[in-house]
């Protein structure tokens, strides 16, 4: 542990596992922001290639305190979990480590007022930078918030927010090892459920970096537990007596996951029959048969419903034809 602890009102924690080609870049955003009073939290979650060296370089002499945890590899969850537990600021910020933030994001998330704060996150593939969502207010309810991520009205990632300490270490918020895929939205969503505010910016503030990499076959298959998150956060909402939201989930977010992922597949060229199979081995004919909402999407998934193959054929001479 480095530099003075006192006064920390935000803790950046960064997992990383084997980024060397971006942690670089991703710390020099985090050192060089316009805000006093930050911690940076790095957990190398067991890189096997030069990440630790390099965050090690990075981080000597600065006047930030700075903490280095190294841990065998257990996974994004357990480093962010990792870096929860070591943490001493007011508020949390999360950065991963292949992507990078501008100068301002911190002072463009604190307030010290709200339980939660929100910018604008941009995809950037090359030299290409999508467009950032713009809210009409500066300030909503949680719940209203998690309704419209939940009717897939904003695009949202958890990165996006600064998160109370005292919200997540007081109620034991975690992120679950259960699934790879949704297990960041998860997290969100449950530290959500008890607070009250959200102020927003429209500042667009992370960059979020995608990758050229070939999709990696038989795991790419476990983007369906996304579903498992949704289906225990909807048990969760339940148990907080928000019936709502729970029922949103079932009859929208979950037939829509499955319905999005499955299109992932499609326009990757993975075998139509082995794709079919894993819905069927998961149940996830019963689970999109469960969609309640516009029309026009719901007979999309009545048309693949009734005979999965036709529907793909179709899908696939519409896709050549757009292209």
């Amino acid at each position: 542990m480095v530099g003075n602890m006192n006064n920390i009102k935000v803790s950046v924690v960064v997992p990383v596992f084997n980024n060397a080609e971006y942690i670089g870049t991703a710390l020099d955003s985090i050192i060089s922001q316009d805000f006093d009073a930050f911690e940076i939290i790095v957990v190398d979650d067991g890189s096997s290639d030069n990440s630790l060296e390099l965050i090690t370089d990075k981080l000597k002499g600065i006047d930030i305190p700075n903490t280095i945890i190294h841990q065998e590899n257990q996974g994004v969850s357990a480093a962010r979990n990792k870096g929860i537990e070591a943490s001493n600021g007011d508020y949390l910020v999360f950065v991963d480590g292949d992507d990078y933030i501008s100068p301002n994001h911190l002072s463009s998330l604190y307030n010290g007022e709200t339980d939660f704060s929100l910018t604008q996150l941009v995809k950037k593939e090359g030299d290409t930078v999508s467009n950032p969502h713009i809210f009409s207010q500066n300030c909503i309810s949680t719940k209203e918030f998690i309704e419209m991520e939940l009717k897939m009205q904003i695009p949202f990632n958890f990165v996006q927010l600064m998160y109370k300490s005292d919200i997540i270490k007081g109620n034991s918020i975690k992120f679950s090892s259960d699934f790879v895929y949704g297990e960041d939205t998860y997290f969100a969503l449950i530290a959500l459920s008890y607070g009250e505010k959200i102020a927003i910016s429209n500042e667009a503030t992370y960059y979020y970096i995608q990758h050229q990499k070939s999709a990696i076959r038989t795991s790419e298959f476990r983007r369906f537990e996304i579903v498992t998150a949704f289906e225990q956060l909807a048990d969760f909402y339940k148990k907080q007596g928000w019936d709502d939201l729970s029922d949103l989930i079932i009859t929208s977010r979950i037939p829509k996951a499955i319905f999005g992922n499955m299109n992932y597949f499609f326009y990757n060229s993975y075998d139509v029959d082995e794709v079919i199979d894993k819905m069927k081995e998961l149940d996830l004919f019963t689970k999109l048969s469960k969609f309640e909402g516009d029309n026009k999407f719901k007979l999309k998934i009545r048309l693949f419903l009734l005979n999965p193959k036709i529907y793909y054929k179709m899908w696939k001479r519409l896709k050549n034809s757009i292209d």
